[in-house]
């Protein structure tokens, strides 16, 4: 068996823009505000985006109460808000009768199952991977390892579709095959990793993914 694990925010779903404006909302009351290049930078790509923040504006908070404070405001915000990348519904039932199918997300419980709920993506997954399943974030490779273990498929098995540096970085230290499917947040970074990047899921093909199996 083969299997392709997708990532939630940014390539499933549009959410990344729905993060960035909480954070914005979480530091406006200490008179702080992060460009869309830093948020790219730090928060999506090199995920340590608080800690940045708490440097920069020698903020009387620890990283991780930024966290905790911007997640209520994010979870508003996505619910009011949200909406499927393009191409997204579609590659999932292009894809489903050929692989298992997985999410394997830093979000959380709440949010990830608001998302397959809300757009009924729910039926297309063998198994679904959430921040609170794993020890150690992306670039760390557990939320994959955990993914592939659960699909009883090994990392050599496995295609993992990414958005970002840090989610393919992820991937690649997982062993597995990844592509990149960049969003206006993540156009910029580094994907020497992925064996191809793509400009948006509808070029998804069941073709792309065995072709890349056969070279990975």
């Amino acid at each position: 068996m083969r299997a392709v694990i997708f990532d939630l925010d940014g390539v499933l779903v549009d959410s990344e823009d729905l993060q960035y404006q909480a954070y914005l909302q979480v530091l406006a009351p200490f008179g702080a505000a992060v460009s869309r290049n830093e948020y790219a930078e730090h928060w999506i790509a090199g995920g340590r985006g608080p800690e940045y923040a708490v440097q920069r504006f020698g903020l009387p908070v620890a990283a991780d109460e930024l966290r905790a404070r911007k997640h209520p405001v994010y979870h508003h915000l996505l619910r009011q808000h949200a909406a499927l990348m393009p191409g997204a519904a579609a590659a999932l039932a292009r894809l489903q009768p050929h692989f298992a199918l997985a999410v394997a997300t830093n979000s959380n419980r709440d949010d990830v199952g608001f998302v397959l709920d809300h757009f009924g993506l729910g039926r297309f997954f063998t198994t679904v991977v959430m921040r609170d399943d794993y020890t150690r974030a992306k670039p760390e490779p557990d939320a994959f390892l955990t993914a592939s273990a659960r699909l009883g498929v090994t990392g050599a098995n496995c295609l993992v579709v990414e958005d970002s540096y840090r989610g393919v970085v992820a991937a690649h230290r997982a062993g597995t095959a990844v592509v990149a499917v960049p969003n206006d947040f993540t156009r910029g970074n580094d994907f020497s990793f992925a064996a191809a990047v793509l400009g948006s899921l509808d070029e998804l093909s069941v073709d792309l993914v065995e072709h890349v199996f056969e070279r990975h």
